[in-house]
């Protein structure tokens, strides 16, 4: 049996590598990997997993994937720096960034990155493969379930929270509301959808 990797320069040398759908996967939850990887290789696509940050760099630079889908938390490192080098690698690569951990601030650095959309976890292959290719529009179609005004307004404290380093007297300051309030906010988990 031939594996991935020669395959891949078989189809190298023959010029058809723009042709195919290669897709790198990086995440350190191995069965959701795994049935992310099957059903992802089902819609059509060339998939090759990773699980650590130095691994996804070296098989970018192999690989040059048209697509990639990075967890944004991995034990060795960020998921930002994998997605710095698919887009050095291939400056055409299309890259979704998948968390667990979601909050506006990760998606705005995400999409600073390079990255073309921002999932929370977990993301079925049908998602991905619609953000993958959704082409030149601007904007993904509105979601089925939209955030509820409570988790915007609690998404937009812990944004202002980071920028501020963690200081809860300057975010309750540049929030305009009382520093045990928001305490108080920072304390409870985040709002359902």
């Amino acid at each position: 049996m031939v594996d991935k990797a020669e395959n891949l320069n078989l189809l190298r040398k023959t010029n058809d590598v723009n042709k195919l759908q290669t897709l790198l996967l990086v995440d350190d939850d191995e069965p959701f990997r795994r049935r992310l990887s099957v059903a992802l290789q089902r819609i059509g696509y060339f998939v090759t997993t990773s699980s650590s940050v130095n691994d996804a760099k070296n098989k970018a630079k192999i690989l040059q994937p048209k697509f990639a889908v990075i967890d944004l938390r991995i034990p060795d490192g960020s998921g930002l720096e994998i997605v710095a080098a698919v887009h050095e690698s291939r400056t055409d690569s299309r890259v979704i960034v998948l968390t667990g951990y979601g909050n506006i601030a990760t998606a705005v650095a995400a999409v600073k990155a390079g990255a073309i959309d921002y999932l929370a976890k977990p993301a079925d292959a049908d998602e991905i493969h619609a953000a993958l290719n959704m082409g030149d529009r601007a904007l993904p179609p509105p979601p089925e379930n939209p955030m509820s005004a409570d988790r915007v307004r609690w998404e937009h404290i812990q944004r202002v929270f980071q920028q501020c380093d963690c200081n809860v007297s300057e975010t309750a300051r540049k929030l305009g509301m009382h520093r045990r309030t928001l305490q108080r906010i920072l304390a409870k988990y985040s709002p359902n959808e």
